[in-house]
């Protein structure tokens, strides 16, 4: 593990209590930064990070406790239904994009304004290989991915000047609990798109999230990095 400096840096990481949000807690803990996970699971504090009084909330809450925030990684997500799009749920469409895209614009909405405050920050979203290309039969979760990278292209613009960076990932498939959302036949339909024939692991996103979201990530804004194995075309 190459090392990267965090001493003295706060982070927040949505959906980090499994999967690729575990694995970025790891690292950057592992590299000195303190964490703090914002997750409806959590058996103590949770935080809903679609509804906009709950991260509110907790933004003040952080801020009171350790007196800033560093680094936003918007992690949350859920997979949603694989059916075909004209029998999508119109409840399941909604579920998704608040889950998925909703709750990434109301964490930045809340944190942001501190970090130019400060004139520094470092805010990375997880998107998807899927919100380039458009994954059959996943509809929502490939509409609120391809919204996770303009929200983070337009925030990105607007705050270029400020110290603060954001930045996007596209990974493709990892495998962790989001796959028992899944059915078999999707599963193998992601895998069969990857030229390197083996999904992404937790550990590879992960060391991608943490350098950008540390100062060594200096003169990136808006961008989006692929971690797909090949799979990206653009």
């Amino acid at each position: 593990m190459n090392s990267l400096d965090f001493k003295g840096r706060i982070a927040i990481v949505t959906g980090g209590l499994q999967g690729i949000g575990a694995a970025i807690v790891k690292r950057l803990e592992a590299s000195g930064a303190r964490t703090r996970v914002w997750d409806a699971a959590a058996k103590t504090d949770p935080v809903d990070v679609s509804d906009a009084a709950a991260v509110e909330r907790a933004t003040a809450r952080a801020l009171a406790d350790v007196g800033k925030i560093d680094v936003l990684v918007n992690n949350a997500g859920v997979a949603g239904l694989n059916v075909p799009t004209v029998d999508y749920p119109i409840e399941e469409w909604e579920r998704v994009l608040r889950v998925n895209l909703t709750s990434q614009f109301l964490c930045c909405r809340a944190i942001a304004p501190h970090m130019v405050k400060r004139k520094y920050g470092r805010i990375v979203n997880i998107s998807s290989i899927a919100g380039k290309e458009g994954n059959p039969n996943a509809v929502a979760y490939s509409a609120s991915k391809a919204g996770v990278i303009a929200l983070t292209k337009s925030l990105g613009k607007e705050l270029a000047q400020t110290g603060v960076l954001v930045n996007c990932v596209t990974p493709a498939a990892a495998k962790t609990a989001i796959f028992d959302q899944m059915t078999e036949q999707h599963i193998n339909y992601m895998l069969s798109k990857i030229p390197m024939n083996r999904f992404v692991t937790v550990a590879e996103i992960a060391s991608l999230v943490c350098w950008l979201a540390s100062e060594d990530c200096s003169f990136s804004t808006g961008a989006v990095f692929d971690i797909s194995g090949g799979r990206a075309t653009y």
